[in-house]
């Protein structure tokens, strides 16, 4: 684990690496392929759109093609695909890279507010205005400049429009990899000028895996339960087991199996637990999760029992 990450990212988890940080990716081997290749052969398009789920390494596949394509600036002198693609050689890149150093990388994100001291709630216009300088200035090592758009979901309106003059004019030498959670939210004129590449969840086998390559540990009994309320997601895999989630969510259970009698005493634990959690807000947000999923599973299963029961309370 890192340590080095700061609370001013957006990606931020307290311990873990960001994932410019990552030296290693779960998953998603087809689409570090089609990037792999597409790079190998020259053709690639100016824009990638990378799509899925929030939290399943869309951003850490982004900044491992990244250390990839600078490392080998040349495309047609690039290795060819045997067992890790899009793997990096050069450990100076790779370490200016993890640094948020290098001078080809240019991250557009949600920035932080020094004033307010948090991040901002959009991906602002001035945030993507800072690709006009990145653009202007040489591409070091004869190597191409990489835009990562971190997510694109986050930008306001101004930033939409600003970022799609950049893809209808791009800068030569220049690759755009565009982050979305949600493409349909998106200007249908972003995503027509971007080659879409979907990224799918993780299933049971790589959400283990990843939490591994992180360091951290869950008992074997529970990793089924980890799997199926992460939905894929290593993010959220790893604000489960740091907030104490697992024990939330078989406490949860107890409450729903029970129903439709409710132990008030057990609600009242349950919901002492929920608020004094370590990780606060995460925490909340993750019963309320629970809840959600909860009422959708039993609406859609036809047992309104349960839930008029429920709701009386």
């Amino acid at each position: 684990m890192s340590g080095t990450a700061h609370p001013t990212e957006p990606d931020w988890i307290e311990g873990l690496p960001l994932p410019r940080e990552q030296t290693k990716l779960v998953g998603h081997a087809d689409v570090a392929r089609e990037l792999h290749e597409a790079y190998r052969s020259g053709r690639m398009h100016h824009a990638v759109l990378l799509t899925g789920p929030k939290g399943i390494g869309k951003a850490t596949l982004a900044f491992r093609f990244a250390r990839f394509a600078l490392s080998h600036p040349d495309p047609a002198a690039a290795p060819p695909a045997e067992g890790d693609p899009l793997s990096p050689v050069d450990s100076r890149v790779g370490g200016q890279v993890s640094a948020g150093a290098h001078p080809n990388i240019l991250h557009l994100k949600r920035p932080y507010d020094e004033k307010d001291k948090k991040l901002k709630t959009v991906l602002t216009v001035d945030e993507v205005r800072r690709s006009v300088p990145f653009f202007g200035s040489s591409a070091g090592g004869r190597g191409y400049r990489i835009a990562i758009v971190d997510a694109a979901d986050d930008m306001n309106p101004q930033a939409a429009n600003a970022l799609l003059k950049l893809l209808e004019e791009p800068p030569s030498r220049a690759f755009f990899l565009v982050l979305s959670h949600a493409p349909g939210s998106l200007l249908p004129t972003i995503r027509s000028r971007c080659r879409r590449m979907p990224l799918t969840p993780l299933d049971a086998d790589e959400i283990d895996a990843a939490v591994t390559t992180l360091g951290l540990s869950v008992e074997e009994g529970d990793k089924p339960a980890l799997a199926a309320i992460s939905e894929g997601s290593v993010r959220r895999a790893c604000e489960l087991i740091e907030s104490d989630g697992l024990e939330l969510y078989r406490a949860f259970q107890s409450l729903t199996e029970a129903l439709p009698a409710l132990d008030r005493t057990a609600l009242h634990r349950f919901a002492e637990r929920a608020g004094g959690g370590r990780r606060g807000d995460a925490t909340l947000g993750l019963v309320a999760d629970l809840a959600r999923g909860w009422l959708s599973e039993r609406i859609r299963s036809g047992l309104g029992e349960p839930v008029a029961r429920l709701q009386r309370y």
